[in-house]
């Protein structure tokens, strides 16, 4: 039983510090977020961050890994409504490059994220995400409308194309003007992808 509480204590510290340091990220930008002021936020100490986490590169991480794990519970919810495979499989791909335009994700994970983790499509959660594309797309193949590829590639480039359509945005001085632009050169790009009916 005590274990059990233990973990339930160390998780509760965990959520405690990602919320106080996504809070501190999203408005002040990480450079200028104080890990003092963070720790304090969430009404813990230093050693608690740096126990959970390593170091404030480390709570960066695990707060772009929340916000992806959101961003992703999105996308399957957004091709979920569509009649088709290829349906679905455009309307998260557009889910994705549409996430650009919410400041904290412009913020934290577009701009302060690739600055200090480096190349996001070099994260740990991009392989999951080359991962389910991959499969999507030789699901796609295996019924034909997609033309026969080589599905990781097509994947990495898919995947490649809404990253760097998100990046594009989130730096842009006018996003809002950016963002059709972006998807339907995205879209253009993609149906290349599809069989030729007969």
């Amino acid at each position: 039983m005590a274990a059990k509480r233990r973990a339930e204590m160390v998780e509760e510290t965990r959520s405690k510090l990602i919320q106080a340091a996504r809070q501190a990220f999203s408005d002040k930008g990480y450079a200028a977020a104080s890990m003092d002021e963070l720790t304090a936020a969430a009404g813990l100490t230093r050693g608690a961050l740096y126990h959970n986490f390593g170091d404030k590169k480390g709570l960066l991480q695990a707060v772009i890994d929340q916000m992806d794990a959101e961003i992703l519970r999105q996308m399957r919810e957004a091709s979920a409504r569509e009649a088709t495979k290829w349906d679905g499989f455009i309307a998260e791909a557009i889910t994705y490059i549409e996430m650009s335009l919410e400041p904290e994700v412009q913020r934290i994970m577009l701009l302060d994220g690739p600055a200090v983790l480096g190349d996001p499509s070099q994260w740990p959660n991009q392989t999951a995400c080359l991962r389910t594309t991959t499969e999507a797309i030789e699901a796609l193949i295996a019924e034909g409308t997609v033309r026969q590829v080589d599905a990781e590639a097509a994947a990495r480039l898919v995947n490649g194309a809404a990253l760097n359509a998100a990046l594009w945005i989130a730096a842009a001085d006018d996003p809002h003007a950016v963002l059709p632009r972006a998807i339907e050169a995205f879209r253009v790009l993609v149906s290349g992808l599809l069989a030729e009916k007969a």
